[in-house]
C-alpha cells in the first residue's frame, strides 16, 4: 500500500459533558496536530498516490472552520462531545468528499482509503481510518 501524508494544526476551545472527563468538562484549550493520510494500492501514471500540494490545501480548508474556535459553539457539533476521536470522523468525512470527487489530483476510484490522526499531545493520538468505496 503506498500512502501520501499531509500535517497541519488547529487550536481550538471546548468542554465535555459527563463525569468520565473530569476536569476537562471545564472549558480548556488545545492545540491539535493533524495529519492526513491518503493510501492507495497502485501509483497513478505519474507516480503518484495524489497530488501532495492538493492534500495539504483540502487539508488546510477543512480545518479552517476550526481553527481558534470554541468547538461548544459550533452549530452543527451542538449537544456532542468534541473529542479527539469525534473530530477524526470528521475530518475524514470532508477529506473523503474531497477524494470522492477527484478534487486531488487523481481519480478518487483509485484511491483506497483515508486515515485522519489527530495528536493532541505528545504522548497521546487518536485516529480514524476507513475505505474510500
Amino acid at each position: 500500500m503506498f500512502a501520501v501524508e499531509v500535517r497541519d494544526h488547529i487550536m481550538i476551545a471546548h468542554s465535555f459533558r459527563g463525569a468520565v472527563f473530569g476536569p476537562a468538562q471545564a472549558l480548556h484549550g488545545a492545540t491539535f496536530v493533524v495529519d492526513a493520510a491518503f493510501l492507495a494500492e497502485t501509483l497513478d501514471g505519474n507516480g503518484i498516490v495524489i497530488d501532495i500540494g492538493r492534500a495539504h490545501d483540502a487539508l488546510k480548508a477543512v480545518l479552517a472552520p476550526l481553527n481558534y474556535r470554541n468547538l461548544d459553539d459550533v452549530p452543527e457539533f451542538s449537544g456532542r462531545n468534541t473529542t479527539t476521536e469525534f473530530l477524526t470522523k470528521h475530518i475524514f468525512d470532508a477529506l473523503a468528499n474531497n477524494a470522492r470527487a477527484s478534487e486531488l489530483g487523481r481519480d478518487g476510484r483509485e484511491l483506497k482509503a483515508i486515515r485522519v490522526t489527530i495528536s493532541e499531545s505528545h504522548v497521546a493520538r487518536a485516529w480514524y481510518e476507513a475505505n474510500l468505496w
